[in-house]
């Protein structure tokens, strides 16, 4: 196993009392396309987790490789009180933009690729696409471009700490 997918599956464990399954597959699974022909499962069952800044704090959208997140959605779920605060005091932002690597990397400890949706080196907050419920299984990144875990979505969100939101365009 690649040790950055080792120290997922470590941190995982700690954290979280949880042991992932990682599979590793050597053609990648760095887009949500690649991720779902490896694996042999619907695009829709990819969990990808995505870092964006909103007013430019960062935030992880665990989203279906099947849906594009949009920004206007993103904005309404933080503005919807009851979720994650942003930047520690009041929920909402007035802008969201993708995060670029150096961000993701801060925020997450992983890098672009193969940022898990749980076990980030800071107190991010996460929200999570509803349309993943639709699922039993879900495969989210473990650490690099080219490793996995499957996982029960609600337990996924449980794990995560996400509230589960509309951000799907």
């Amino acid at each position: 196993m690649h040790p950055t997918a080792e120290r997922f599956a470590e941190a995982a464990n700690e954290r979280h009392g949880v042991d992932v399954d990682v599979h590793e597959f050597e053609a990648g699974t760095k887009t949500a396309a690649a991720a779902a022909e490896a694996i042999g499962c619907d695009v829709a069952q990819i969990a990808s987790s995505l870092v964006f800044l909103a007013d430019g704090d960062p935030v992880v959208v665990v989203t279906s490789g099947a849906n594009r997140v949009s920004e206007g959605r993103l904005v309404d779920a933080l503005s919807a009180g009851d979720g994650p605060t942003v930047d520690g005091s009041s929920p909402g932002a007035a802008d969201v933009e993708m995060a670029g690597p150096d961000d993701v990397k801060a925020a997450t400890g992983w890098s672009i690729g193969g940022v898990p949706p749980i076990c980030h080196e800071t107190d991010v907050p996460v929200l999570f696409d509803e349309t993943l419920l639709d699922h039993a299984t879900v495969w989210a990144a473990a650490g690099t471009p080219e490793t996995v875990w499957p996982v029960d979505p609600a337990t996924l969100v449980d794990l995560a700490g996400a509230r589960v939101a509309d951000v799907a365009d």
